[in-house]
């Protein structure tokens, strides 16, 4: 943010009488008066101790007393400052400032003695109080870094969006760029939610800036226009002086507005069954949303890749949509490399490398995506150690390693991960995991020393949060009731996660009933039932789960081109598809940010 907390420019003075706690009251040696401002702590605690107990003033005693407790947090002295304060809580002076001070140190104690929810319920000022500008700053900017720390995103903009207004220009730019930054991954429905919010201007202008953004990107014109009206009615916002960056850019991104797009997909041979569920999604949204004007032609990519895309073009596409196949992707890569490709593409699968290019983008049901994607829900959700069980074969490592990667960039820790094969091996797998074999082993040797009269239950860890498990869905009805029966009694229940793969695929409530409690990934569009899923599952009745996915992925594939660019140009840009909330990261991959339910009572429901 501004400045780390333990520094000295955000501080606060106190003083109290050295005898309390056996301290030295030396005299400084060079006989000057020492700050009592409590603007910055410059000085020991020993030395702002001594200057209160001579202290001929009650009000300048106990800026002295709050300047020592300052100097014991920044010196990591926390029980000296906790009794510090505690002793001068009853005769402290009504003096505003020395009131908002001794809050701010005693919520400075709470962080780091008890949690961040303590440390929020204590600072709180009133807001009629009149306070000098340092001491907002330091309010604001501590509050704001609580609210980041507790995963409170909206509640921290508000710290932010305040705290600007009390900082040098340069400063408050920096701080409107995080506050713009941290709108970004906020979903459009969050942020309209919260934008009749009247008691802070400024936060709420930073929301309906973001919400014009998000809600307007794929259509400049219509970006202009409300971006306009915007500043027309907020013409003293921070926003209205300095547009970010990322949206004049989408400002002067030009949009894809094709009329003629084309489909490159294997229509024959043996991957034929694999597209067809694609095809359906492609048509059923050109039906639903697109003009008469716009042609949407298919090409077989079964009878050669190259002559599929050289046909496409020869037939006048405007953008090409596919090819569906790795290796069909890497064969129309190379000839992106020697600037073959003269359309913008949006593939449908993503290889491990590629040159990245603005007109070019990819998008795929990645699993590693969706392993990403939970690590991230994880950590939202407040998990600190989260245990990963996960198939021993391909997909289960790319998962896996895909998940530790980003809990690594959000934590800084490794995940613990597990892997396990099918069989009896899964069953030791979980147990050595949760450590029952090591409590059982135990067991063993003191009923060889004691005897075997002795009567004693197994214990399995306490120190994990989290159980993440990567599977299919015919070794997930084996894994869940091993650690259902794995859990000692004397352990808390640990939240259950698991991925789309786990999915039951039937609608039997016997084996639903299995999984009660346990929180799933997967499509939005999967998470519920409405006249879509309805006519879907009439239509195709022998689809499974997998296939109706591949259905909603070519569907949000061709919703997708007339925003791609803007996307692009704008990353905080999300369109909430039917395969869910996506947006476009600096090298054109589409990422997917999934909904997840929860098996209650037999059924999946929406969280």
């Amino acid at each position: 943010m501004l400045k780390r907390l333990n520094t000295t420019k955000f501080v606060f003075a106190a003083i109290l009488s050295a005898v309390l706690f056996g301290c030295a009251t030396q005299p400084t040696e060079n006989k000057q008066a020492i700050d009592s401002s409590m603007a910055s702590v410059e000085q020991t605690a020993n030395v702002y101790l001594s200057a209160a107990s001579n202290a001929k003033q009650p009000q300048i005693r106990d800026r002295y007393l709050l300047l020592a407790a300052h100097a014991y947090i920044n010196d990591g002295n926390f029980v000296a400052a906790s009794k510090l304060l505690t002793s001068m809580k009853a005769d402290l002076q009504s003096d505003l400032s020395i009131q908002a001070e001794y809050i701010y140190l005693s919520a400075r104690v709470a962080e780091n003695t008890s949690s961040d929810a303590d440390a929020l319920a204590i600072l709180r000022y009133p807001s009629q109080w009149k306070l000098p500008q340092w001491q907002r700053v330091s309010y604001h900017q501590y509050k704001a870094r609580l609210y980041n720390q507790t995963k409170q995103p909206i509640d921290e903009l508000r710290q932010l969006s305040l705290l600007s207004l009390y900082l040098p220009q340069q400063q408050a730019f920096e701080v409107n760029d995080t506050i713009w930054r941290t709108l970004q991954p906020l979903h459009e429905e969050t942020i309209k939610s919260f934008m009749g919010d009247r008691s802070n201007p400024t936060f709420s202008g930073w929301l309906q800036l973001a919400y014009i953004a998000k809600h307007y990107a794929v259509d400049p014109s219509q970006l202009v226009r409300y971006l306009g009206e915007w500043q027309q009615a907020n013409p003293n916002h921070p926003g209205a002086a300095k547009l970010p960056s990322d949206l004049e850019q989408a400002l002067n991104a030009k949009p894809f507005k094709p009329q003629n797009i084309a489909v490159l997909l294997p229509l024959t041979g043996r991957r034929a069954s694999v597209a067809e569920p694609i095809r359906q999604g492609l048509i059923a949204s050109y039906m639903a949303a697109f003009e008469d004007n716009v042609e949407l032609n298919f090409f077989d990519t079964n009878l050669g890749v190259e002559q599929a895309y050289q046909a496409a073009i020869a037939a006048g596409a405007e953008f090409v949509i596919g090819p569906l196949l790795p290796s069909a992707v890497e064969e129309l890569q190379a000839l992106n490399e020697q600037d073959l490709l003269t359309v913008p593409q949006l593939y449908l699968n993503q290889t491990d490398s590629f040159t990245p290019k603005n007109d070019q983008f990819y998008f795929s049901l990645s699993p590693a995506q969706e392993a990403s994607d939970a690590a991230q829900k994880l950590y939202e959700d407040g998990i600190t150690l989260p245990l990963l069980l996960v198939s021993n074969d391909s997909t289960g490592k790319r998962m896996a390693e895909s998940f530790n990667k980003k809990w690594l960039e959000l934590t800084e820790d490794n995940a613990e991960v597990h892997f396990y094969d099918r069989g009896d091996q899964m069953k030791l797998t979980v147990q050595e995991a949760l450590g029952v074999k090591d409590s059982q082993a135990r067991i063993a040797r003191i009923k060889e020393l004691i005897g075997n009269n002795i009567e004693a239950d197994f214990r399995s860890r306490r120190d994990i949060d989290a159980i993440y498990m990567i599977s299919a869905a015919k070794d997930l009805v084996l894994l869940k009731p091993f650690l259902d029966v794995n859990f000692s009694v004397f352990a808390d229940p640990v939240a259950l996660y698991t991925t789309s793969r786990s999915r039951l695929s039937g609608s039997s409530t016997q084996s639903a009933q299995e999984l009660n409690n346990l929180m799933i990934s997967d499509i939005p569009w999967l998470m519920g039932t409405n006249t879509e899923t309805t006519m879907v599952k009439k239509l195709w009745s022998n689809w499974n789960n997998s296939q109706k996915r591949l259905y909603i992925m070519g569907y949000d594939a061709l919703d997708l081109v007339n925003r791609l660019a803007q996307m692009r140009a704008f990353p905080g840009y999300q369109f909430n598809g039917r395969s869910g909330a996506l947006s476009v990261d600096e090298n054109g991959v589409i990422e997917r940010k999934l909904s997840w339910g929860k098996y209650q009572r037999g059924q999946l429901r929406p969280l």
